[in-house]
């Protein structure tokens, strides 16, 4: 069976690992758009950034890797169409290549910064290795840096310039940091944060055009109410949308993403998405959830491995993703719809930053944050995957533990 994977990020370095590790002997082709082997992007807004990791610990697998494993590389490859009749891969320079299994993990692209004047100041985003490279240069004590966005990725490269010693203005449509994400409960938590460590936070903002500078990525922004805000870094960091063209153009069903079943399979059944670009159905929350985190792109391919050569298999893992911020560390374990919970129960001390929060719909545990707690995704998953009453009392009762609740 000859098994194609466009996209070689972290899920399309991950699927040809599950392919070899579940038996598969045949050809594996990674066409990636970028010049690089597989790589993880958490680092790029975190450790690396940072500078507290090194660039060789983005990478999946070492560059010998996939020769001795027979996987062959294609980097530096734009896939510009399928031909799903012919089961074959066009790639940019026209040559072909045919599939028996084809999997779409083309991720996911920064959303561009819209507003009048953004194309000539040409905003620095963060999706890349060159991108988080460009940033760590820049990110030098004294230098003015502007956030667009008070999402993740926002926030993390916030931090990572404060680190630096840069200072920092964050600007945000919101009225509080992830607001959609967390609500305004947890929201706070990060707004107040950023703002002990000298962040100039911006909320309810709303930015009108923007002014180049000299040399790209510096300028000004405009508000709303006439003020100027320039920096000697501009980031965009206003989120991402799922890279599905060339799925929608090969006529598969895209709607917020490429649409699969539980096994990760579209409606062809040759053709399979996983990662960032996968709107997949979900058998907990019988509906289908797309996720733009990195667990989704290490673990889903197990499952797509698995489906494509015929073995059974179901993506039932509950989302979760992780953020590092100065001295805050969080995990976050679930999935709550924006307005999807009734109200939130802290078990911990707020304060100091050193708790768990757990969304509650009715009486039922539909999401968990832990902050700056550590070992403790398992019991979080677990109260969200029993789906069994708890006491609101007995949740915050640190006394109590959670396989008790």
């Amino acid at each position: 069976m000859n098994i194609v994977v466009v996209g070689a990020a972290l899920a399309g370095g991950r699927a040809a690992t599950a392919l070899r590790a579940e038996g598969h002997d045949g050809p594996i082709t990674l066409v990636g758009a970028e010049p690089h082997r597989p790589y993880e992007r958490p680092p790029l807004s975190k450790g690396f950034l940072t500078g507290s990791a090194e660039l060789d610990s983005v990478f999946v697998h070492p560059e010998a890797w996939y020769a001795e494993n027979d996987v062959e590389l294609r980097m530096g490859t734009r896939a510009t169409a399928i031909d799903r009749n012919a089961q074959r891969v066009v790639l940019g320079g026209g040559q072909e290549l045919p599939y028996d299994r084809l999997l779409l993990a083309t991720g996911a692209f920064p959303r561009p910064l819209t507003v009048p004047g953004a194309e000539e100041l040409q905003p620095y985003y963060l999706r890349t290795i060159e991108d988080s490279e460009r940033l760590k240069a820049a990110f030098r004590a004294g230098a003015r840096v502007v956030v667009v966005g008070a999402g993740w990725i926002g926030l993390e490269a916030a931090a990572a310039a404060r680190s630096a010693g840069a200072e920092v203005v964050v600007l945000e449509y919101a009225e509080l940091p992830l607001l959609r994400v967390l609500g305004a409960e947890m929201g706070r938590v990060f707004a107040d944060l950023h703002i002990e460590h000298g962040v100039d936070l911006r909320c309810g903002v709303r930015i009108a055009s923007a002014r180049a500078g000299e040399r790209p990525g510096t300028g000004a922004l405009v508000l709303e109410d006439g003020t100027e805000v320039a920096g000697d870094v501009v980031l965009a960091g206003v989120g991402v949308a799922p890279d599905v063209e060339l799925a929608r153009v090969a006529g598969l069903t895209v709607d917020d993403g490429i649409v699969v079943d539980a096994s990760l399979r579209t409606a062809d059944p040759a053709v399979f998405a996983a990662g960032d670009v996968a709107n997949a159905f979900h058998p907990l929350y019988q509906r289908h959830i797309r996720v733009e985190h990195w667990a989704n792109a290490l673990n889903q391919p197990l499952t797509a491995a698995r489906a494509m050569l015929g073995k059974p298999a179901s993506y039932e893992r509950l989302p979760y993703f992780f953020s590092d911020q100065y001295d805050l560390g969080m995990e976050y374990t679930g999935y709550v719809v924006p307005g999807g919970y009734d109200r939130v129960v802290v078990r911990g001390d707020l304060a100091a930053r050193e708790f768990i929060a757990f969304w509650l719909s009715g009486d039922h545990v539909v999401a968990g944050m832990n902050v700056n707690v550590w070992d403790v995704t398992a019991p979080i998953g677990d109260l969200i995957r029993s789906g069994r009453p708890v006491e609101a009392d007995r949740l915050a009762d640190p006394d109590v533990t959670l396989e008790e609740v």
